[in-house]
């Protein structure tokens, strides 16, 4: 179509795009890397993630075309960046009625095109129906460019359609990519880069978890991923990512939309906002050089189920982050120098070392090692649990999950789960998957955006979505699952649980602080429809308990272990071995003093137990 409004010339470093007061607050000065996760926690927090359903009804307030042969009194015509023809008359044309599931030709029909496909992170919430890269695309184009990813398309072109996009064999330099790509218009090439740099920002923390660049035979997959948090992508991709972004400049369209998606979801898409944060991030160049090994690794804290890391860091300053060892096996990283390892196994030994890495992801060497033998057992949670059920009027739906484990929880690998009837059997539906860090002694709550409490708002709630698993009727199982195992289960799988769990708010009983594979009625106390009293808070008896936190100092110890606080009430303190076996006990330790003499152990860890508090401490 005839265009109306010229795209908009980047001249300064940020764009006026009624971006709330605020919102990047914490950027400035800020580059690389650390201004990219910056950027994650603020695009992260305090969204709304909404059904898949639901984004066919928002088309009509994020992509409609009144920005080519259309004008503002257009209100029902989508706009579709893979048959937008932006210097004459389209083929065809849709509003949000011409959806339809597949096509055999183009101009019959739209669907929803997810530009990071959706096999990506295997169709889960709350990626699933993120409208920063879910678009209303031609049903045709869209089945066939499949999984592809975009790219330059080379000699071999395989389809071309009305508006001279096209699917041919990738030729994207320095590639080894050599299947089949899709390549849109020039107009709409730093579209798609921005919407791909957003996803990249969103969900670091999730990456490395998705389905990523690491085939046997690289030449033919498709996903440009490389599992990395950071940089996200294929060195070669990500270049001609950053090329798209600067010939392509943000329009008019892009600053439109990505203010109205604020109004329906809560976040940005920072590249909208600041296309020249695109380099900024990215733009930087690695050195050839690794990074010094840390040092210093201890186990500072150790548990049944986990075991707290610290280190000195690494003295190179292009250190991004740390990947931590355990039996020689990868199983996290992170950007700090300290770090919980949990889900371990009960009076087991373990190993860790760690390695630095760089902005151009060069290893360290080894740390020293780390060795530890788990408790037999402790004070502590072994994992998160479900705290509350709200099974309310209409979107009334509820669920409050708390951290009793000792230790701060990423809820990366965290989801929830809720299974529906098919006919005669039952089925699990794509998974909505937990993101942030939860702290010990914290509870949490996940809220259907549509709900309507009298006593808690979703701007209270910590997550809010409208994923299938916020939207139960009380007749269904849910299981707040860890990875693929089960952690805590609402309900009994395969049957109708709507006499135990419709129309009721369940609150678990302060007694109890595990979870369980298998629901036991009798751990909860039953109130009424849409009760909240209390949501997202601990109750009486944990605040009791928090307040009863003590510090013990020195740490390392010499002779004497001080310990501050309300010691006075403490009626018994035990040093226990990392065995588990008492070395010494004293009754009503505080009467008379602050302290605990600690001057004939040998050198080493030991636990301090103060009734039922636990801390660790290393003998000099």
């Amino acid at each position: 179509m005839r265009k109306i409004l010229l795209p908009i010339i980047i001249i300064s470093s940020s764009i006026s795009a009624q971006i709330p007061a605020g919102y990047y607050d914490g950027t400035a000065g800020l580059t690389g890397y650390a201004l990219k996760s910056k950027l994650h926690d603020i695009i992260s927090a305090k969204n709304i993630n909404w059904n898949y359903g639901d984004l066919t009804n928002y088309y009509n307030q994020t992509d409609l075309d009144t920005y080519y042969d259309h004008d503002a009194s257009n209100t029902t015509l989508l706009l579709d960046i893979y048959s937008e023809i932006p210097t004459g008359p389209d083929a065809y044309e849709y509003t949000t009625a011409n959806i339809i599931g597949s096509a055999g030709s183009e101009g019959l029909g739209w669907n929803r095109e997810h530009m990071m496909p959706q096999s990506t992170f295997y169709s889960n919430y709350p990626m699933y129906s993120d409208l920063f890269y879910i678009v209303p695309t031609d049903a045709r184009i869209n089945q066939l460019r499949s999984n592809y990813p975009y790219g330059i398309a080379g000699a071999t072109t395989f389809y071309t359609f009305t508006n001279t996009s096209r699917i041919g064999n990738s030729a994207i330099p320095n590639s080894v990519y050599t299947g089949r790509v899709y390549e849109p218009i020039n107009e709409f090439k730093g579209d798609v880069a921005r919407s791909l740099l957003y996803f990249a920002v969103r969900y670091e923390g999730k990456l490395g978890t998705f389905n990523f660049n690491n085939n046997a035979n690289p030449a033919s997959d498709t996903n440009p991923l490389d599992g990395t948090e950071e940089r996200s992508f294929d060195p070669a991709y990500l270049t001609m990512l950053l090329q798209w972004n600067a010939q392509d400049p943000v329009s008019q369209r892009e600053i439109d939309r990505n203010n109205s998606v604020y109004t329906i979801q809560k976040n940005r898409n920072p590249f909208i906002d600041n296309p020249a944060w695109v380099n900024t991030i990215w733009g930087q160049i690695p050195d050839s050089v690794a990074p010094q090994a840390p040092a210093n690794l201890a186990v500072t804290q150790n548990s049944a189920y986990f075991a707290t890391l610290s280190w000195a860091p690494s003295t190179d300053t292009d250190v991004i982050g740390y990947k931590i060892y355990q039996n020689g096996t990868l199983v996290a990283s992170t950007k700090g120098t300290s770090i919980s390892i949990d889900h371990l196994t009960p009076s087991t030994a373990y190993n860790y070392t760690i390695k630095a890495y760089d902005s151009g992801y060069l290893l360290s060497p080894d740390s020293n090692i780390a060795s530890t033998t788990t408790l037999a057992t402790d004070i502590y949670a072994k994992d998160l649990f479900v705290s509350k059920y709200l099974e309310g009027t209409s979107n009334n739906k509820g669920l409050e999950i708390t951290n009793k484990t000792g230790h701060p929880v990423n809820l990366s690998d965290y989801r929830l789960s809720i299974q529906f009837p098919s006919g005669s059997n039952y089925y699990f539906p794509d998974p909505y998957e937990l993101e942030g860090t939860v702290q010990n002694n914290e509870a949490f709550v996940v809220l259907n955006p549509n709900a309507n409490f009298s006593c808690f708002t979703i701007n209270q709630a910590k997550l809010v979505t409208a994923a299938p698993q916020m939207t139960f009727s009380g007749s269904q199982y849910l299981e707040l699952r860890y990875k693929s195992s089960t952690v805590d289960a609402i309900g009994v799988s395969n049957t109708n649980n709507s006499s135990v769990l419709g129309n009721i708010s369940l609150y678990r009983k302060t007694n109890i602080n595990q979870p369980t594979t298998t629901f036991n009625i009798s751990e909860w106390d039953s109130y009424a429809s849409d009760y909240c009293q209390n949501l997202g808070t601990l109750s009486a008896s944990d605040v009791i308990l928090a307040e009863k936190d003590f510090k013990i100092y020195p740490n390392p110890v010499n002779e004497n272990i001080f310990v501050s606080g309300k010691t006075e009430d403490i009626k018994s303190a035990q040093i226990l071995d990392f065995s588990g076996k008492v070395i010494y006990t004293e009754k009503n330790p505080f009467k008379n003093k602050k302290n605990i003499s600690v001057q004939n152990l040998s050198t080493g860890s030991y636990l301090l137990k103060l009734d039922e508090k636990v801390y660790q401490f290393l003998k000099k």
